[in-house]
C-alpha cells in the first residue's frame, strides 16, 4: 500500500511538471513524456502487472488534466507498459537502470506510446496518418531519451553500475 502511495504521489508530481515546465522546453514542438520516463522505472523493478496498472492510473489522470480525448493517454501508456514489462528481469534491475538500457526502453516505450496515440488521434485530418504518426513519435521519442539520460546517470551513481565509477 506505501509503494502505491508513493507511486500516486510521484505521478502526481510529475504531471504537475509535464503540465506547467515542460512546455517550456518545447523544441519544434516535440516535447517530452516525464511519466512515460517513470513508467519504464516501474516497469524494470515491478514487473509487467503493476506498470500496466501504473500506466493505465497515470494515462487516465493524464487525460484528466491535460487532454481533450478521454481515455487515449491511458490505452497508449497502457499498451506501452505492458509491452515494457516483458523486459523486468529481477536479477538485472540495477545494470538496466544505471545504463544506456534505460535510455533505450525509455525510446522504445516512448515511441509506442506515441505511435499509440497518435494513430488514433490524428483520424479524420487529411495528412497521410501513418507517416505523421511516425514522425512525431520519432521527435518525441528521441526528445524523452534525452531527457532519459539523466535518471540513468543518477541510478548509475546511486547502484555503483560498473562504468560509473
Amino acid at each position: 500500500m506505501e509503494r502505491a502511495l508513493q507511486s500516486a504521489a510521484i505521478i502526481v508530481v510529475l504531471l504537475l511538471v509535464q503540465t506547467t515546465f515542460i512546455p517550456l522546453i518545447s523544441l519544434g514542438g516535440f516535447l517530452p513524456d516525464l511519466l512515460m520516463i517513470w513508467l519504464v522505472v516501474v516497469a524494470l523493478q515491478r514487473g509487467q502487472i503493476e506498470a500496466t496498472v501504473t500506466g493505465f492510473a497515470a494515462g487516465l489522470l493524464q487525460d484528466l488534466v491535460a487532454t481533450k480525448f478521454l481515455g487515449l493517454a491511458a490505452l497508449s501508456k497502457t499498451i506501452a507498459a505492458f509491452v515494457l514489462g516483458y523486459f523486468y528481469n529481477e536479477n538485472m534491475v540495477e545494470q538496466t537502470l544505471g545504463s544506456y538500457r534505460f535510455v533505450m526502453l525509455v525510446a522504445l516505450g516512448s515511441f509506442l506510446h506515441d505511435l499509440v496515440f497518435f494513430l488514433v488521434f490524428l483520424q479524420g485530418t487529411e495528412q497521410p496518418i501513418f507517416f505523421l504518426s511516425i514522425e512525431l513519435s520519432a521527435g518525441m521519442a528521441l526528445y524523452t531519451a534525452v531527457i532519459a539520460v539523466l535518471p540513468m546517470f543518477a541510478f548509475s551513481r546511486r547502484y555503483n553500475t560498473s562504468w560509473a565509477r
